[in-house]
């Protein structure tokens, strides 16, 4: 019986350990995911410039309309209302 109670008692301390050994090699891959994206966000990427403030941005954080670029939607409608209202002028007599 004290022996069963020892083996017992081993494979709980293993099972432990085991756990304990999977669960810090977890927050190891985590960590060197997440210090990989920052260096990737760190690079910047390739920048582009809103067509109508023409502040520069991050191309995947810019919208893109007709190939031009733009910081937000609001400056977008903006630019292409701006468009419209010219081209309407233009074709009137």
């Amino acid at each position: 019986m004290n022996l069963l109670i020892i083996r017992i008692l081993i494979f709980a301390v293993l099972f432990y350990a085991g756990l304990k050994l999977f669960s810090m090699y977890r927050q190891w891959q985590r960590e060197r995911l997440t210090q990989q994206h920052q260096d990737q966000q760190h690079d910047g990427g390739h920048m582009v410039r809103c067509r109508w403030c023409d502040v520069h941005l991050p191309e995947e954080e810019a919208l893109r309309e007709a190939e031009q670029w733009f910081c937000s939607s609001a400056h977008r409608d903006r630019f292409l209302q701006e468009q419209r209202s010219q081209r309407d002028n233009d074709t009137d007599p």
